[in-house]
């Protein structure tokens, strides 16, 4: 394992499961793993929400973080989600992922009892303190049910390990403040894909985006553009690839990924169930989405 700096463009990948046998289809892993570096992306992150994360089984997640560091060869890095109910299940999957050859971990903390704020700052400092990689703290409240405040990540962001911070709540505001307190003791990455040209803007390091698997080069056209400076391109392109993200909301973005893909010719399989996959008419206007879209 190697301690890399994480930036740019990691996308999300997708778990791609054969729903008769329950096992991960290596192969067509692989081939977009492989097919992502080609195209130029930073980093990869699979288990994340567009990787199904919370409807696999152990074996499973084991399984697609070995074929994606395996795919990758040290190319980029490869940060897998570690997400857990407990401290003591996140410290093993962090482990276990390390000495797999995983780079880091996105770290996610599930809850179904109401946690304090002294609760959530020991689970995040007691993985911390028993990995020796880099964290990537990961804020989707909605989804976790728990909402890591500025007071909080600015609070975790003097743990050695813990070196980056991803949220999803879409909120500047709070991102600005932790930036102003915390300066270079925590990076910042957009994952909400309304906001990546404004995290990017105020000095954010990157975008994990699900998306990312599908539209690659567009994603680090955006990038690029961000870094040249170029402002009024970078946000067209931006306004562009929200265009895709607004049919995802609608529809559900681990289907909506997997039926792009699928398109793209990744014989990806279907969500995993109970997660449904997209009706005809649905893929459709997935269809019609990726052909219209008009970047670079």
């Amino acid at each position: 394992m190697s301690h890399k700096d994480f930036h740019g463009i990691i996308p999300y990948l997708i778990s791609p499961i054969d729903q008769d046998t329950g096992k991960v289809k290596t192969d067509v892993l692989t081939t977009l793993t492989k097919d992502l570096i080609a195209k130029g992306v930073h980093g990869l992150s699979p288990l994340g929400s567009t990787g199904e994360v919370h409807y696999l089984s152990w074996e499973q997640k084991i399984e697609v973080v070995q074929t994606v560091i395996d795919a990758a060869q040290g190319q980029v890095p490869v940060i897998p989600g570690v997400s857990a109910y407990t401290t003591n299940d996140a410290i093993h999957q962090m482990k276990h992922f390390e000495k797999m050859g995983a780079d880091g971990g996105v770290l996610i903390l599930n809850t179904y009892y109401k946690l304090s704020k002294s609760e959530i700052l020991d689970f995040f400092r007691t993985i911390a303190n028993a990995a020796s990689c880099p964290i990537v703290l990961y804020n989707n409240p909605n989804f976790s049910g728990v909402d890591l405040t500025s007071e909080i990540v600015i609070n975790l962001a003097s743990e050695p390990n813990i070196k980056y911070f991803k949220d999803a709540t879409g909120n500047t505001g709070r991102l600005l403040t932790i930036m102003n307190k915390v300066e270079d003791n925590l990076k910042i990455f957009s994952a909400s894909a309304h906001i990546p040209y404004s995290v990017l803007e105020m000095g954010g390091v990157g975008w994990m985006a699900g998306p990312a698997c599908i539209f690659p080069k567009e994603s680090i056209y955006l990038y690029d553009l961000i870094c040249s400076k170029k402002w009024e391109e970078a946000l067209e392109v931006q306004r562009e690839l929200w265009k895709v993200n607004e049919i995802f909301q609608k529809y559900g973005l681990a289907a909506c990924v997997k039926a792009a893909l699928e398109i793209q010719g990744y014989d990806v399989g279907e969500p995993i169930l109970p997660l449904k996959p997209l009706a005809e008419d649905e893929k459709s206007v997935i269809r019609n989405v990726i052909t219209q879209l008009k970047i670079n």
